[in-house]
């Protein structure tokens, strides 16, 4: 299967390591090593100085998947199979779709999660937002019928920054339990709910027929280990990524495995310091709309993760004016035609230090 290349990744590989300000980053500020270390509880740091680097378990470290099954309420040890996210996606699509089946997925999206199964031949409906940024339970209940082979879901939602309700979420599950069709949701932003009382549990605890995806990318701010983890009831769907799997990477790397344990075991300490970055950056970004009414016309506050999506009133394409703006400025924002949505939104990062520094270029730039 040839897949269509990734133009979101192939946009930020243009800039990201080139340019002053990331405006449009969808990870926080990565934490240092010394950080992640001084996390460490004694018999943590006793595995990581005593770490051979040889090959892991297949599956993941027997200690890792129990540190990930505590932050589940039905998840077990034997329902966690540990990975990199983009491996997972790509194994999920590939063992659960055919030619021909109905797919049902969010958009504006993450690519790998519609165009795998486009590529596969699997016919695709979008479940897209309303004019106030709402992705609306009934618009859902038309797209999904008995055909319907898998509901792809993304809460948070990136790039919106959409969280549905408890109510929400149990109507979207009565959706797929009507059909019996199998939801995988995309949870890699999972607890970056900006007000916790708003917080619901991971869908593979609220629905057997349910696929969760998480890691360490943007929850935790450490993008660079690598890591993920798939978390089901399906035993069936987990033998056959392991079988898949040899075929990739075969394990993880076993440094990243002991460090992502001492994260999950420490995870406030990296959850609640992204959080309280992403609430005050939200609150500078609000400042700079309201000061300019006339370019921001529609900006729907996001309730969780750490990306919003923002429609500019401007004369020329998303993707004209900002690399206008990366060329003139040194500041990268991801345009709408990255989602393959349209063409007047920006996607905006609220998980980095700098957004307050970026914004002021930004303006300046504006006034000359």
């Amino acid at each position: 299967m040839e897949l269509e290349p990734f133009k979101l990744e192939r946009y930020f590989a243009k800039y990201e390591f080139n340019v002053r300000y990331l405006l449009s980053s969808s990870d926080c500020d990565g934490f240092s090593m010394n950080y992640v270390l001084s996390c460490a509880e004694h018999g943590e740091m006793e595995l990581w100085n005593n770490l051979t680097l040889g090959y892991t378990d297949s599956l993941g470290h027997p200690l890792l998947r129990e540190a990930i099954a505590k932050h589940y309420n039905t998840i077990g040890r034997d329902d966690v199979f540990v990975l990199s996210p983009g491996e997972a996606n790509y194994f999920i699509m590939q063992l659960c779709l055919q030619k021909g089946d109905e797919v049902v997925c969010m958009r504006p999206a993450y690519q790998s999660l519609y165009q795998i199964a486009k590529n596969i031949g699997c016919r695709l409906h979008y479940w897209e937002p309303d004019a106030n940024g709402i992705f609306n339970v009934d618009d859902l209940a038309k797209l999904v019928s008995q055909k319907t082979r898998l509901i792809i879901v993304n809460f948070p939602h990136n790039p919106t920054g959409y969280y549905p309700t408890k109510g929400e979420l149990d109507r979207i599950i009565a959706v797929a339990s009507k059909h019996n069709t199998m939801l995988f949701s995309d949870e890699m932003y999972h607890k970056l709910v900006h007000n916790p009382v708003n917080l619901n549990d991971s869908l593979c605890d609220l629905y057997d027929n349910a696929i969760s995806l998480w890691g360490m990318a943007k929850s935790f701010g450490l993008a660079g280990l690598r890591i993920g983890w798939v978390a089901t009831h399906n035993r069936e769907l987990l033998h056959k990524m392991k079988l898949l799997k040899d075929y990739f990477t075969i394990c993880n790397s076993a440094a990243s495995e002991i460090l992502t344990m001492i994260a999950l075991n420490n995870s406030e300490r990296f959850i609640e310091v992204n959080l309280e970055k992403i609430r005050s950056n939200k609150l500078i970004f609000a400042s700079f709309a309201d000061r300019h009414p006339d370019l921001i016309v529609d900006y729907n506050e996001p309730m969780a993760g750490s990306t919003g999506f923002i429609k500019l009133n401007i004369e020329i394409s998303t993707l004209n004016y900002t690399q206008r703006l990366v060329e003139e400025t040194g500041i990268m924002m991801v345009p709408a035609e990255m989602f393959e949505y349209g063409n007047s939104h920006v996607r905006i990062g609220f998980g980095r230090a700098n957004l307050q520094a970026a914004l002021q270029v930004w303006e300046n730039w504006m006034k000359r």
